[in-house]
């Protein structure tokens, strides 16, 4: 195995591994935290904002699944198919979809945070639906790159 190969390998692990981290603990935070939110007497004002965020954390998981799928065509060699543009097709519109559902709660979100004097609330929801519209346009960018890519490779294939 050449030391490319290895490397390659090893980043891919590694952001794999990275991606795991990050769905367990999406997980927690929907299985411990959110509940317990919703349970406590001065959180009710913002149950639907728990369940908004339920909704929200579906498109993150299809989103994390396909980025799953595009590590494992980078580990096959197979980068530039079909198949990887489709998983950053789904990818961009999971971060569109979950920047929508926040964008779309945030008056609500702002309202409720302006009654209990918490800013940070509403910042940190304006977070998250610029992190999503980052994401669903890094997306769309590797998708336009591998398409381009793509292109080429099958020209090249032609002339050879």
């Amino acid at each position: 195995m050449s030391k490319n190969k290895l490397m390659k390998q090893v980043s891919t692990l590694f952001l794999k591994g990275v991606i795991f981290a990050i769905g367990i603990a999406v997980i927690a935070l929907c299985i411990f935290v959110l509940p317990a939110g919703l349970s406590k007497e001065w959180a009710l004002g913002y149950t639907p904002v728990i369940i908004g965020m339920y909704i929200a954390a579906i498109p993150f998981f299809i989103a994390l699944y396909q980025a799953l799928r595009l590590l494992s065509h980078i580990d096959k060699d197979n980068a530039f198919s079909e198949s990887s543009i489709t998983a950053l097709k789904y990818i961009k519109y999971c971060a569109e979809t979950i920047s929508g559902l926040y964008a779309v709660g945030m008056p609500y979100i702002v309202i409720v945070a302006d009654k209990d004097d918490a800013p940070g609330v509403a910042a940190l929801g304006l977070v998250i639906v610029f992190a999503s519209i980052v994401v669903a346009v890094f997306a769309a960018v590797l998708q336009k790159l591998l398409k381009h890519g793509m292109a080429i490779k099958s020209e090249n294939d032609l002339t050879v």
